[in-house]
């Protein structure tokens, strides 16, 4: 029996990749220096949708937390989307008093929410 599948888009996950790299401060040069890659290459996969070596991807993802499931599996809730794996990140270089802060403003959100 064969299972054929389509061909993967890769558009999505190249503007997720770029935002994460936006949203971090680095440049394509920048992040091209750090792991091997020309400005060009990282063009093509932010903008064009070129699909990176696997190498490419792996790098990609690790970097910037980029949860690759919501991507490949759209129709699944993914344990942890890319944005909740960024926050917790954030998350985890507070101290007790930022988290505090950050609590509060969560709880706000949530009483905003259900008014």
């Amino acid at each position: 029996m064969e299972n054929k599948t389509e061909p993967f888009d890769f558009r999505t996950l190249g503007k997720a990749i770029k935002h994460a790299r936006e949203a971090n401060g680095y440049t394509r040069e920048q992040l091209g220096d750090m792991i091997g890659l020309t400005a060009r290459y990282l063009v093509d996969i932010e903008n064009e949708g070129q699909p990176p070596s696997l190498q490419v991807l792996y790098s990609l993802v690790t970097i910037f937390d980029i949860s690759v499931d919501q991507f490949f599996f759209p129709n699944k809730n993914a344990e942890k989307d890319t944005q909740r794996r960024q926050l917790e990140r954030l998350l985890d270089d507070m101290d007790s008093r930022d988290l505090t802060i950050m609590t509060a403003t969560a709880k706000g959100i949530i009483e905003v929410k259900t008014e």
